[in-house]
């Protein structure tokens, strides 16, 4: 502290310096100075007053640190997102993705290679799979232990208001089912699909058969005609050869246990024990030691398509080889 006037001003800079040493003294004469009864170089009154000032420097700043992640967190909320749909990163057009992969996806890429010959390669994609469904087999594992789960009809509607969600059933998916090893150990491999969740987006389904657009696949067209009225509303999909070569060896497509994601799975509210519907692509008797690139679509009337590899939107592509 310094007074000039009468006043007594904050000490400045200079005073908070550490003192050296002067030359020609003795260290332990600068550790304790008896003459001059200091401690490295500052008396105890000087040394209280550099730390009141960095304990209450410290303190403000901590306070301050504080009031503002306070307000960052009452701006939160622990159940919805703040920016949410077309004002959120991910925006209103939900991916579509695939399983199996495999966390060596940098040396496999996206393929999906085994040797019919061989059990220990087949079990490696049925085990990526098994670890995937496993919350879906096993309701112990979601919150409230799946208490909240019910199946669903087109006609429900105590999953919009909150009270339920949609349970996923295996048991209706066929020869792709875990009982069945996926398809695998039979050289007929199935892929699971789902869109990515986006918190509040319903989707425009493509439920009237006059609007069907001109790019989607004939025989979507002939299967949703197909199907009664209520349950045309799904985001429908279809699997293709990615390219000219692929359009020919890339048949005999079953989907189960239907060629869409029901409406009454939408919209993702983040309700507790919510699992994402699948649809799972069984590809039947492909020909061996041929490399098949598969795309797979989602069809709503509010997902957009762009099949290009950079910026692909609303498809997922991936390749099929076994030997």
């Amino acid at each position: 502290m310094s007074k000039k006037n009468g006043a007594t001003s904050l000490p400045g800079p200079q005073e908070f310096q550490f003192p050296q040493p002067k030359p020609d003294v003795p260290w332990g004469t600068f550790i304790y100075n008896k003459s001059e009864g200091t401690y490295f170089g500052r008396t105890i009154k000087s040394w209280s007053k550099l730390m009141i000032f960095y304990v209450v420097f410290y303190a403000v700043l901590a306070a301050m640190f504080a009031i503002c992640m306070q307000g960052l967190f009452n701006s939160l909320s622990e159940t919805e997102p703040k920016w949410q749909l077309s004002k959120s990163l991910i925006g209103t057009n939900p991916g579509l993705g695939y399983r199996p992969q495999s966390e060596k996806e940098t040396e496999r890429g996206s393929i999906i290679q085994f040797d019919s010959k061989k059990s220990d390669e087949k079990q490696f994609w049925v085990d990526l799979l098994n670890e995937f469904l496993d919350v879906y087999n096993d309701r112990t594992k979601l919150p409230e232990k799946g208490a909240k789960q019910k199946i669903c009809g087109f006609n429900d509607t105590s999953v919009t208001n909150g009270d339920k969600v949609c349970e996923v059933d295996l048991t209706q998916f066929g020869p792709c089912s875990p009982q069945n090893s996926f398809g695998y150990n039979n050289s007929q491999p199935c892929i699971f699909l789902k869109l990515n969740k986006i918190y509040g987006w319903q989707p425009d389904f493509y439920d009237n058969v006059n609007e069907l657009p001109e790019e989607m696949p004939e025989e979507l067209k002939k299967y949703i005609a197909s199907k009664p009225s209520e349950e045309r509303k799904q985001v429908w999909v279809s699997c293709k050869g990615q390219f000219g070569t692929d359009k020919e060896t890339v048949n005999n497509i079953k989907y189960f246990p239907d060629r869409g994601f029901p409406s009454f799975y939408y919209p993702y509210l983040n309700q507790p024990g919510y699992l994402s519907p699948l649809v799972a692509v069984q590809f039947e008797r492909p020909k061996s030691h041929e490399m098949m690139n598969v795309e797979c679509r989602a069809w709503a009337k509010n997902i957009i398509y762009n099949g290009s590899i950079r910026d692909r939107m609303g498809s997922v592509a991936f390749q099929i080889l076994i030997d």
